[in-house]
């Protein structure tokens, strides 16, 4: 599955995941390889995002914002303040404040 996130300045993340949460309106939720098409509105909170392996991720000043989680580092996290997200064909495209 494929995740794109990108802020009004830059695209903060963008690469291969196995799965990624996310602070829904409703409540925290998962989405996995193969989930239904999708549109919801997000909240404050923490994305987190689950990869197989960190080794091809760029951590610069651009993606600075995306951090590896203190617990396990297969673990990105972001603070977001809202956004949107919307899942189809396996690809999550997160647009944040």
């Amino acid at each position: 599955m494929y995740l794109e996130i990108v802020s009004p300045e830059a695209t903060l993340f963008s690469s291969e995941i196995d799965s990624v949460v996310l602070p829904g309106i409703n409540g925290e939720f998962q989405i996995l390889k193969d989930h239904a098409s999708i549109v919801s509105i997000l909240k404050e909170g923490i994305i987190k995002i689950h990869t197989h392996t960190q080794s091809h991720l760029v951590f610069d000043s651009l993606h600075s914002e995306v951090v590896p989680h203190n617990d396990d580092d297969k673990v990105l996290t972001l603070k977001i303040n809202s956004g949107t997200v919307e899942m189809k064909d396996n690809k999550v495209i997160v647009l944040v404040d």
